[in-house]
C-alpha cells in the first residue's frame, strides 16, 4: 500500500476529477455487462456535474477521495442519513491503483466519520465479480437480492466493529 496516499473529504474543486474517474471505472467495470453506450447513458445522468455538486455538500454523507500527490485515484460516497445503517453509494478506485488497500482505506474513513452507525450495506451487480471479491474478502456478507430494470444486484452488508 502506498503510503503517499490521502484520504480525505473532497472539495468542489475535485469534482472533474471524480467524474473522470467515475467514467473511466464504470466503463471498465460495465462495458462488458451492459454494454459501452448504457455506461455512457448512466454515467452522464448519474454522475453529471450536477449530480456530484449536490451530492458533495449533502449533511450526513461522506464524499470523499483519495488523493496521490494531487491527483484523484479513488473516490468514496456514503449515506448515514438513517442510522443505524450507513449506506455505501459509491466505491471506486481507478484501474491502474486497484489492489493497493485504497478501497479499503476510503471505507474506513467513511465508517470512522459516522459514528451513530453500526452496520454498512451496499448493493453490488451481480455479475460484478471484480466488486463481489473486493467486498467478500472485506467480511461483507449477502442480505438480500433486488433487480433493477432488469439488472440484478446482491445487497450485502456488514456490522461496523468500534474499538472501545
Amino acid at each position: 500500500m502506498s503510503e503517499s496516499i490521502l484520504i480525505r473529504v473532497a472539495k468542489a474543486a475535485d469534482l472533474p476529477s471524480v467524474r473522470a474517474l467515475l467514467v473511466e471505472t464504470w466503463h471498465d467495470t460495465y462495458d462488458a455487462l451492459i454494454g459501452a453506450a448504457k455506461v455512457t447513458e448512466i454515467t452522464n445522468s448519474w454522475h453529471s456535474m450536477e449530480n456530484l455538486s449536490r451530492q458533495i455538500s449533502m449533511s450526513d454523507t461522506s464524499f470523499l477521495v483519495a488523493d496521490e500527490n494531487g491527483a484523484i485515484v479513488g473516490h468514496l460516497f456514503a449515506n448515514a442519513q438513517r442510522p443505524p445503517v450507513l449506506a455505501l453509494s459509491r466505491l471506486y478506485v481507478l484501474p491502474i491503483h486497484q489492489r493497493r488497500g485504497i478501497g479499503g482505506r476510503l471505507m474506513a474513513e467513511a465508517i470512522a466519520r459516522h459514528s451513530a452507525c453500526d452496520v454498512i450495506r451496499l448493493e453490488v451487480e451481480a455479475d460484478n465479480l471484480k466488486g463481489l471479491s473486493f467486498y467478500r474478502r472485506e467480511a461483507f456478507q449477502p442480505v438480500g437480492e433486488r433487480t433493477e430494470e432488469g439488472i440484478a444486484h446482491i445487497v450485502m452488508e456488514k456490522g461496523i466493529e468500534r474499538g472501545e
